[in-house]
């Protein structure tokens, strides 16, 4: 592939591998299109499932429906737990009791650590005290209600109970001004006031939505390339995927091995490069590294068969291939973030079977290898939903931004959807912006044969782990990876979490460093030195030891107070030949333009 100084649609730019990517040779694609007449039933059922997709946001009510026939046929089946459900609801009701008949001084229910619906002291106070309690407790009844039952499908459990924890936050007394004590206290202050400026606001958010444009794109006071993404440096190679960004050294010698970032696309690289104080990308240059990060573009509907392999073959590999031409006779520390962790060890484990041995060390920040534990975005992942969604792309080209934000705030809805909207639109307060949140609204597409290709490999199939995930007609093992391994995964995540993560160390052989912070799938990666309240562990596996299963990792391993980047630049350096070679000058190296670059403009 050539560089090139504009965009160019991939589809005519980019062949297809003859072997799509995680697909062993001879398996039909799911793309494959059936002969003559059975094509064009099979194009009218999936225009029709792709409309359908159009009023359900990207939900398949097949899948819902079948949860909650699957677990209401098994319960019907099931006297004995029916019995137990009831004893529970009355048990609760008689904490309930005890505790307002002044038996229990005591609340029997407590709001779960990362519910804040309740924190405002009015909660505490009748009649609002009454309320918050029957609430949670309806909460834990319809929790207890939704446990597996024997016989019954635990994806099903957890999806039913899923469903049914959106259904109760609706019920919430928070969400409603007249049983809200903030909201009442709020009313009291201003006279009313609050009211008007939440119309305001939902006015303002009413325009936006019919403007077509995303509710992110409101004037912010973050802009990229000037307060946040500003870390200095230059444009050296841009393809119809990808932009490469190298970053200008802030110290007099660098380490021989520079940095390559690979950052997920499903959103913006720049969450590795936010506000100077918290920028991972500034960070690591100003400790003798020069670094390299990948800019991937948004892709449209002209990039509907841009393949997963694509991704590694055009993007990943293209960018080593790079690196390595600017910088050459050297290795390169790998590092992937997220989704691009998993492309990264699909591209490392690859270039492994060829004895291409360019990678002096790989780093996987919250990025998955195996997806039999995936975290709550398994709950909305079957092959009826797949299916569904391959049809709502299939028609569009790409799977638009606004279907992966919603489902990340379905996956906190009282925090991201109801307490939001309260605040905003009843209380009257204005978003508290940060540099995080911005980054958070620039979303970005994904193509539609990539997207499917890595729902279907990797999260229903799990092929990777499996050992039947191909490249180029070749079956890959994550063992064959020689180089050091340093895994990082944080406390809270919702998206990777760290005992998924932590499966790294099950399927490689190498040496392996893995660290636990504390903090969300991104929140915990911004953790620079000087964070308040941060703490992480930190172990060694050397190459060829024993497995250690996550929870007995967890007891060997002590917090220790403070950040871990320190502790990985430690490690970066430790395998590194050297760090005193002359600072690199980017300058020297022929420039496509400025950091940040044009794709990440890209809307």
């Amino acid at each position: 592939m050539a560089e090139t100084g504009s965009l160019v649609p991939v589809a005519p730019s980019i062949p297809q591998a003859p072997t799509q990517s995680g697909l062993v040779p001879g398996r039909p694609s799911d793309t494959s299109q059936p002969p003559s007449d059975a094509a064009n039933c099979s194009t009218l059922d999936r225009a029709i499932r792709a409309m359908i997709a159009r009023v359900t946001q990207g939900v398949s009510p097949q899948a819902a429906s079948s949860a909650w026939a699957d677990w209401a046929l098994h319960l019907s089946r099931a006297p004995g737990r029916q019995a137990e459900i009831l004893n529970h609801m009355g048990q609760n009701a008689w904490k309930l009791m005890s505790h307002f008949s002044g038996v229990e001084r005591e609340a029997p229910f407590v709001p779960a650590r990362n519910d804040h619906r309740f924190q405002h002291e009015g909660w505490g106070l009748p009649p609002f005290h009454a309320l918050q309690q029957a609430f949670l407790a309806w909460q834990d009844n319809w929790a207890y209600a939704t446990q597996p039952i024997r016989g019954m499908r635990k994806d099903t459990a957890d999806r039913v109970a899923f469903m049914a924890r959106q259904a109760v936050d609706v019920m919430s007394p928070s969400n409603v001004p007249a049983t809200n004590p903030e909201v009442i206290e709020k009313t009291l202050e201003t006279g009313g006031m609050n009211f008007l400026a939440g119309a305001r606001f939902a006015t303002e958010d009413i325009l936006t939505a019919l403007s077509g444009k995303h509710a992110g794109q409101r004037e912010s006071r973050y802009h990229v390339g000037e307060n946040i993404a500003c870390t200095p440096g230059e444009v050296v190679y841009r393809n119809e995927l990808f932009e490469l960004l190298v970053y200008r050294p802030l110290t007099g010698t660098v380490a021989r091995e520079p940095v390559l970032i690979v950052p997920a696309w499903i959103m913006k690289y720049y969450i590795l490069d936010l506000s100077q104080h918290n920028s991972l990308i500034r960070y690591l240059v100003s400790q003798g590294f020069t670094v390299f990060a990948i800019s991937w573009c948004n892709p449209g509907e002209a990039h509907r068969e841009t393949s997963l392999e694509d991704y590694r073959r055009f993007g990943v590999m293209a960018a080593i291939d790079k690196v390595c031409e600017l910088v050459p006779d050297t290795k390169i520390h790998a590092c992937g973030y997220c989704l691009g962790g998993t492309i990264l060890a699909i591209a490392a484990a690859t270039m492994a079977g060829k004895r291409d041995d360019r990678l002096a060390s790989l780093t996987l920040l919250a990025g998955q290898v195996d997806f039999t534990e995936a975290g709550e975005l398994t709950l909305f992942l079957d092959e009826s939903q797949v299916a569904f969604l391959e049809d709502m792309m299939w028609d569009r080209g790409y799977l638009d931004k606004d279907q992966m934000s919603g489902a990340f705030r379905a996956l906190r809805s009282h925090d991201l959807v109801w307490s939001r909207a309260v605040r905003r639109y009843v209380l009257g307060e204005e978003d508290q912006e940060a540099d995080i949140t911005a980054w958070n609204a620039d979303a970005t597409r994904m193509p539609y044969r990539m997207h499917s290709q890595y729902l279907r490999g990797l999260f229903l199939e799990n092929r990777l782990t499996a050992g039947r995930f191909a490249v180029e007609g070749r079956v890959i093992a994550l063992k064959d990876i020689s180089a050091p391994i340093f895994v990082l995964a944080t406390e809270s995540d919702h998206i990777a979490p760290w005992r998924s993560v932590y499966k790294t160390a099950l399927f490689t052989d190498s040496e392996l460093t893995f660290a636990l912070t504390n903090g969300g799938h991104n929140g915990g990666i911004l953790s620079e030195p000087g964070h308040k309240r941060r703490h992480y562990r930190i172990g060694v596996r050397d190459g060829g030891a024993p497995y250690c299963d996550p929870d007995g990792w967890l007891h060997a391993h002590a917090p220790q107070e403070g950040s871990w980047w320190p502790s990985w630049v430690n490690w970066l350096v430790g395998h590194s030949s050297t760090l005193d070679e002359p600072a690199r000058d980017p300058h020297g190296w022929p420039s496509l333009g400025p950091a940040p670059g044009t794709y990440v403009f890209q809307t």
